[in-house]
């Protein structure tokens, strides 16, 4: 079942609705063929490759483009041809992703291999709607295989912040690991951006549910779809076999809460402001998704209005009368 609508934002605005596109099938969409030799003809067409991918989906005026992992390498290369195509693509890919933001006035994310004051990082870059770098979030957890050529991990979960909200960023391998998981949950992010060579399967739900964020893959082939998910971590958006993106509107002035002792304020608040609330639910976990419509009271507000509880101050304070009446 999908939910009908979607959660935490900025408590002053109200009805913070995005519009999300993300591409995918975008890893390798180069091969080297005859050009191993000539590094500047692989930048030359990569670059006509997202020209023409991105030109697809302008049409939906986004406000947020994603790309997929390493977007930018072309495939069949060996690690020196590599390194000589680094060296001459430079900023070249990112300076074109950044005219395309500015012209269009959109956020685009994009994976890329870099290097960071003479260390390799394999990083998501977060370009803001003047083509100005709003952020960059480097992978966490890195392969086995991507340290032993060099690519080394961070250890940073910084938010990036947009103008319509906070946005963390997860890479590939990035997916297995609880501890990352619960930092990113600590920040409780607006979206999360998963840029990736591998689907990642019912983590991707878990990650969703887990951070109560608004989950967006693009997924670097066309084995599997790249998809949208709300904060149940329910698909809302997918690609197709005719369409390698994903569209969806989002609205990001939501608060998540549990049923438990809540449901009668409920009724009370969908009574008052109507069609200005959607309430939704995912049906099987008792929590409830309390969406705003209304142009100048928010979800935050509305709940607090009602004396709603939210969902994580209750799990805690259920922690905290079971810590009591253990002692007691």
């Amino acid at each position: 079942m999908l939910a009908a609508a979607f959660i935490h934002c900025f408590e002053a605005q109200a009805s913070n609705k995005v519009k999300i596109v993300t591409i995918g099938a975008g890893f390798g969409a180069v091969n080297v063929g005859g050009d191993r030799n000539n590094p500047q003809k692989l930048v030359d067409r990569t670059i006509e490759y997202w020209k023409r991918e991105i030109n697809k989906v302008l049409i939906h005026q986004p406000d947020l483009i994603v790309l997929t992992e390493v977007c930018d390498d072309p495939i069949g290369l060996n690690k020196q041809e590599q390194n000589d195509y680094y060296r001459v693509r430079g900023n070249q890919i990112q300076d074109f992703f950044a005219s395309v933001a500015k012209e269009n006035r959109c956020y685009i994310a994009f994976g890329t291999q870099r290097d960071e004051n003479g260390v390799s990082r394999n990083s998501c870059v977060v370009l803001d709607r003047a083509g100005n770098a709003a952020g960059v979030y480097n992978k966490n957890y890195p392969t086995i295989g991507e340290m032993a050529n060099g690519t080394k991990p961070s250890n940073e979960t910084s938010m990036i912040q947009c103008d319509f909200g906070s946005v963390g960023c997860v890479i590939c391998f990035d997916l297995n690991f609880d501890e990352l998981r619960d930092r990113y949950a600590a920040l409780k992010p607006d979206i999360l951006l998963f840029l990736t060579q591998w689907h990642g399967g019912i983590l991707q739900t878990k990650w969703a549910y887990a951070c109560r964020s608004f989950f967006v893959c693009s997924y670097a082939f066309r084995t599997f779809p790249t998809e949208i998910r709300d904060p149940f971590g329910e698909l809302i958006a997918s690609s197709t076999h005719n369409y390698n993106y994903a569209v969806a509107t989002v609205n990001l002035d939501r608060q998540m809460i549990h049923q438990d002792l809540n449901l009668g304020k409920v009724m009370e608040l969908k009574r008052k402001y109507g069609d200005k609330v959607i309430i939704s639910e995912q049906g099987e976990l008792g929590v409830l998704l309390i969406t705003s419509e209304h142009e100048q009271i928010s979800a935050a507000d509305m709940v607090k209005e009602f004396d709603i509880e939210l969902l994580d101050g209750y799990l805690d304070r259920s922690v905290q009368l079971r810590t009591q009446r253990i002692k007691n």
